[in-house]
């Protein structure tokens, strides 16, 4: 499991009749806060909170239902999984059972890492319901041979035993957290997919480019940075650019700062002069693309 995700990219449209009588589903598992895509039969709907066992990408597991999809062209067709039904009570005690079991299969792979002193730091472990098999999903900074590690705990579960590197923004959507803002973590239980963020993000915001400020506690830029990001980029466009030079009657003005909220723009002017104009004094010549003012500030 990567740290950045598959572009969601676009499916054929639903047109047979299998399709046409099942409804789109977003669920998740609840130990990693991982989103699946499931179809099932819209003669039975599913509620929010509902459990369900489907074929996931790791095998046959719990899922718990988070709501419908009204537009699902924009899945990928290879993400969209079968629920195999409806979770029964003993689904739901053999789940309480295996959470008993992961606790314990946590330390013993802790034990047998320390052991052979692997780089590696475990996260958590899962048994999925029906399948013999356990999970265990580590961090690390490099590759890891861990070849007699499986070979320990096979001999100790006697069933199959995979091993996953996650990365670190996976780690902390796994653990959960507060983040910065007091809330719970964006990544643990808002978003679907972790989103790919950047520094230019940060700035676009005009915000504080310090990495402390700016960085979630895995360490990497913050996954809200791209909630308003469009916004910004899309208001942006309706004013000039910080650092653009403008004239009007031989003389040049040089744009030091733009607000969209309060619609203004901060100004340098000769002698190093500030102003602060508002938007509507601004146009864009259309033959050249060049801002213009319409007339001089009122202080000038």
């Amino acid at each position: 499991m990567n740290e950045k995700k598959d572009n969601i990219d676009e499916i054929e449209p639903m047109t047979s009749s299998n399709n046409e009588n099942t409804v789109m589903y977003r669920t998740k598992f609840t130990y990693s806060c991982e989103n699946e895509y499931c179809r099932f039969s819209v003669d039975e709907p599913l509620s929010k909170g509902q459990w369900i066992v489907a074929d996931t990408r790791y095998g046959k597991d719990l899922l718990q239902v988070l709501g419908p999809i009204e537009n699902h062209s924009r899945i990928k067709k290879d993400n969209i999984r079968r629920v195999c039904r409806i979770a029964t009570d003993d689904d739901m005690k053999k789940n309480v059972s295996n959470q008993e079991k992961e606790k314990e299969a946590y330390k013993v792979c802790r034990e047998k890492i320390r052991k052979h002193q692997l780089d590696m730091k475990l996260v958590t472990a899962h048994y999925l319901l029906e399948e013999a098999k356990v999970m265990f999903f580590f961090t690390a900074d490099n590759r890891i041979d861990f070849r007699e590690l499986v070979k320990d705990l096979v001999s100790i579960f006697r069933m199959r035993i995979e091993l996953r590197q996650i990365g670190v923004r996976d780690e902390s959507r796994f653990l959960g957290g507060v983040a910065v803002c007091g809330r719970n973590l964006c990544c643990h239980g808002v978003m679907d997919y972790l989103r790919p963020v950047s520094i230019k993000m940060a700035k676009e915001q005009n915000l504080s480019l310090n990495s402390l400020k700016i960085s979630g506690p895995c360490g990497r830029l913050l996954c809200c940075l791209s909630y308003e990001y469009d916004y910004y980029v899309a208001e942006k466009h309706n004013f000039p650019s910080e650092g653009h030079r403008i004239y009007m009657d031989n003389l040049g003005f040089r744009v030091s700062e733009v607000n969209i909220f309060s619609q203004t723009v901060v100004l340098y002017g000769p002698e190093g002069r500030r102003f602060t104009v508002s938007r509507d004094q601004f146009y864009r010549q259309k033959d050249q693309g060049r801002w213009c003012l319409r007339e001089l500030p009122e202080d000038f």
